[in-house]
């Protein structure tokens, strides 16, 4: 019999909860949301897909695409590393939540990025790391260039 373990990573949707716990409270606080300085249609577009399948992956597991751990040190590396990062991203979001830097805006960029490749590696979680190769450097770039060009 199928177990819904199977298919959803209850710690992968945990740690998505936590990413989006400060978008979402910035969302509500900032009604007009986030205005993208920077067009380039191409990587936004690639930003997006990248960004969505990383979201669903982190949860849903497609079943022989590779997600296991061989060993419970591995498991816990995950669960250490995952913890680490996500807790550097909310407190920066904390810290640095009405101030517009690149420094934010890069941190809050990388680390998820970082969360979602090593999530993927970690996994051996192959729609995962491809989805973060995507989404990662556009998602980057276009935070680098729209705090660029907020700062000129």
């Amino acid at each position: 019999m199928t177990s819904i373990k199977e298919f959803i990573n209850f710690y992968g949707l945990a740690f998505m909860l936590v990413i989006m716990i400060p978008n979402i409270i910035f969302a509500v606080k900032n009604k007009d949301g986030f205005e993208n300085l920077w067009k380039n249609k191409f990587v936004e577009l690639f930003e997006q897909i990248g960004r969505f399948c990383c979201f669903a992956f982190m949860v849903v597991i497609i079943p022989g695409m590779g997600f296991c751990f061989y060993s419970k040190p591995e498991f816990i590396l995950y669960l250490i590393i995952d913890t680490v990062l996500l807790t550097a991203y909310v407190l920066i979001w904390i810290l640095y939540f009405k101030t517009n830097s690149v420094f934010k805006s890069l941190a809050l960029s990388i680390i998820p990025s970082v969360i979602f490749l090593a999530s993927g590696i970690l996994t051996r979680y192959i729609p995962l790391i491809s989805s973060a190769v995507i989404f990662a450097p556009c998602h980057i770039l276009i935070s680098y260039k729209n705090a660029e060009k907020f700062l000129t």
